[in-house]
């Protein structure tokens, strides 16, 4: 009689067949078993993580390189069992291949859905789409019928790097430098238009200016001219209103000598002359004759004059 013991961790769920029936199962066992008609199977039920690193074509015919990790864990330790050997001996190797080639095919199952996705898409664009792809890869293993018969969750799927093939990586190193500089001179050009724009703003406003202060200028002068053209109409009212009283005060002055000298226009001038002599003077009087008596010499035929007349004008024109 052969007796074995084994000591499961932990992290392991134990199946123990005996005779084609299970005998014992749960996490962390430990017991005896008869070994010449014992299987031990240890199935991992932590979650365990699984790199990959696919080569694959873009949909313009680029090759990429894409590197990730699946992670994944057991949720049906028994379901697992019976597609995959996972016996151990009794030093708690495994005694096949079966552990190594599940973490093969679920990273065949990854590999089968990024592929379908890379190739759907540009390589511009895979190279962009590592975040996207990831939550995509990730729903399409966990709806896939095949992981789920395997008693398998996925837990999470991270696509860690897209590159493309180093030349080409080159190529569009040089044509997103291009891009970028590009992009500088365009932003240099802006700001320069910017700036001559502001400028012209600039320009615009102090001619604005100037025009709104010659605006007010032409308006104060025009102000001063309309008050200089007030001044001057009340300047010329004011003097036609002292030729106007010039004119009735020297027509008051005309009408006073005309009613003055009226009464006198008929008179002879020999009688103004002795009312203004203020008295009457004989020798004025025969002056006066002599003088009327020469106007008409020509109706006269003889004039006598005394001696005694002549001697008495002359002795008083003497004295």
């Amino acid at each position: 009689m052969v007796l074995a013991y084994v000591k499961i961790p932990a992290t392991q769920y134990a199946l123990h067949f005996q005779q084609g029936r299970i005998r014992r199962e749960g996490i962390g066992l430990s017991f005896f078993y008869y070994a010449p008609t014992s299987t031990i199977m240890s199935v991992p039920v932590v979650s365990t993580d699984a790199p990959f690193v696919f080569h694959e074509s873009t949909s313009d015919f680029q090759s990429v390189t894409i590197q990730g990790q699946l992670t994944y864990r057991v949720v049906d330790p028994k379901k697992l069992a019976s597609l995959v050997d996972f016996s151990v001996a009794d030093d708690g190797r495994y005694l096949s291949e079966g552990p190594q080639k599940l973490q093969e095919r679920l990273i065949q199952a990854t590999q089968v859905a990024t592929r379908g996705s890379v190739q759907r898409s540009a390589l511009r664009e895979v190279l962009t789409s590592a975040t996207p792809l990831s939550s995509e890869l990730l729903a399409n293993l966990r709806n896939s019928e095949g992981v789920a018969n395997l008693g398998i969750e996925i837990l999470g799927v991270a696509v860690l790097s897209i590159k493309p093939t180093p030349e080409m990586a080159k190529a569009l190193e040089a044509a997103a430098r291009e891009e970028l500089q590009r992009r500088s001179d365009e932003a240099i050009y802006a700001r320069r238009n910017a700036a001559v724009e502001q400028e012209r703003r600039i320009k615009e406003s102090e001619l604005n200016t100037a025009i709104a202060v010659e605006e007010k200028q032409r308006q104060i002068r025009e102000t001063q001219m309309a008050a200089e053209i007030a001044v001057e109409e009340q300047r010329s009212r004011l003097v036609d209103q002292r030729v106007e009283n010039e004119r009735k005060d020297a027509d008051s002055r005309a009408y006073s000598l005309e009613a003055m000298v009226k009464p006198l226009r008929d008179l002879d001038w020999k009688k103004l002359m002795f009312i203004s002599s203020g008295g009457v003077d004989p020798r004025q009087i025969i002056a006066l004759a002599f003088q009327e008596m020469a106007g008409n010499a020509q109706k006269i035929g003889e004039l006598n004059i005394s001696p005694d007349l002549l001697n008495s004008l002359i002795g008083k024109a003497a004295k």
